[in-house]
C-alpha cells in the first residue's frame, strides 16, 4: 500500500475515535485542538522528536496566553492597552525560541492562539486566574492528545506499508 492511501486509513479510522473521545465523554476535550495537535505533529517533523518539539511548544505558548489575557483583564483599558499587552506577550513568545526546547515557534503559536481562542470565544472569566490557567491547561492537554493522535496514525500508516511491502 502507498504511503498516502495508508495514512488516510490510519488517520480516518483514528479521527473517529479522537472525535469520540472529545464529543462522547464527559473529560471536556476539544476536538479542534486535538486536531490543531494533530497537524502540528505532522508539521514539526513527525516522530519522537516531533511529538516532542510540538507538545512542549503547545504549552509554551497556551502559558504565554493565559498570563497575556490574565493581564488584559486585569489592567482593563483600551484596546490600545490591550494590543500592546498582545505585542508584548508575542514578543516573550518568539524570544523563547532562543532556548533550544521552546524553538518551535510555529507549535508554540498554535498553544497561544487555542488558548486565547478557546478563552474568548468560551467566556472564560479572564480576571480569574485559576480559570484561564484552568482553560489552559485543558487546551494542553487537548494538543498533546491530538500529538498522540499523530504518532499512533504514524505508526499505524507505517504498519499498513509495510504490510503492503511483505
Amino acid at each position: 500500500m502507498n504511503l498516502i492511501n495508508a495514512l488516510a486509513i490510519s488517520i480516518g479510522v483514528l479521527a473517529a475515535v479522537a472525535t469520540w473521545l472529545c464529543l462522547g465523554t464527559p473529560y471536556g476535550l476539544a476536538v479542534w485542538a486535538l486536531f490543531i495537535g494533530w497537524g502540528s505533529f505532522y508539521h514539526t517533523g513527525g516522530g519522537t522528536a516531533g511529538f516532542a518539539k510540538s507538545a512542549v511548544n503547545h504549552a509554551w505558548g497556551a502559558a504565554v496566553a493565559a498570563i497575556a489575557l490574565f493581564m488584559v483583564a486585569t489592567v482593563g483599558g483600551s484596546v490600545v492597552v490591550t494590543s500592546g499587552i498582545v505585542g508584548v506577550s508575542v514578543v516573550v513568545l518568539v524570544l523563547g525560541a532562543h532556548l533550544p526546547l521552546l524553538s518551535t515557534i510555529p507549535a508554540a503559536v498554535y498553544g497561544y492562539a487555542s488558548t486565547a481562542a478557546f478563552c474568548l470565544l468560551s467566556g472564560v472569566a479572564l480576571g480569574d486566574l485559576g480559570a484561564v490557567v484552568m482553560a489552559a491547561v485543558m487546551i494542553v492537554v487537548s494538543l498533546v492528545l491530538g500529538n498522540a493522535f499523530g504518532f499512533v496514525s504514524e505508526k499505524g500508516a507505517g504498519l499498513l506499508v509495510g504490510k503492503a511491502a511483505s
